[in-house]
């Protein structure tokens, strides 16, 4: 007696079929996702959630102090922006420390002091530690123009971003 054979199973070609496509298909979503873009973006946003951050800082102890602003912040030219003095050839004077402890740029302990403006200051989410080596900067800067314009900017921004606030 003859018994009939049982194709019940897939091949191995067909097998194989599949996965390749959907390892196609998962390599176009990767793709159309981009999480080294959305990644750089989350941190841009992060940015311009601390520029505003410091920069209302410095407001609330201009308002405690009648009108005066911190007085480590330098003034930089009147026509130049806060990213051209990070952008500058000694940015040191200009980048906000998180510290006071070997503090090479500016001190912002009077908003720091007891947490009443800030509890503390925020580091750029890159991680950053610039050139000379000082742990201490935050990747933040500040400058006040001679019009008494205040400034503070991110110039670690990705995608060719800009994050600078003024007031």
């Amino acid at each position: 007696m003859h018994r009939p054979v049982n194709n019940n199973g897939f091949t191995l070609l067909e097998i194989l079929l599949v996965v390749a496509a959907i390892g196609i298909l998962a390599g176009i979503v990767i793709l159309a996702i981009n999480p080294g873009r959305q990644l750089a973006a989350a941190r841009n946003a992060q940015r311009q959630v601390d520029v505003n951050t410091i920069l209302n800082a410095i407001y609330q102890f201009s308002l405690d102090h009648n009108g005066r602003i911190p007085e480590t912040i330098n003034t930089f030219s009147a026509n130049d922006t806060c990213l051209d003095a990070a952008n500058s050839e000694n940015p040191f004077p200009y980048s906000i420390c998180v510290t006071s402890n070997g503090c090479s740029g500016i001190n912002m302990d009077d908003l720091i002091t007891n947490s009443k403006y800030l509890v503390g200051i925020p580091r750029d989410p890159s991680g950053y530690t610039p050139s000379n080596g000082d742990e201490n900067q935050s990747g933040y800067f500040v400058i006040k123009q001679s019009t008494g314009r205040v400034s503070v900017c991110a110039p670690l921004a990705e995608n060719d971003q800009e994050i600078s606030v003024s007031r």
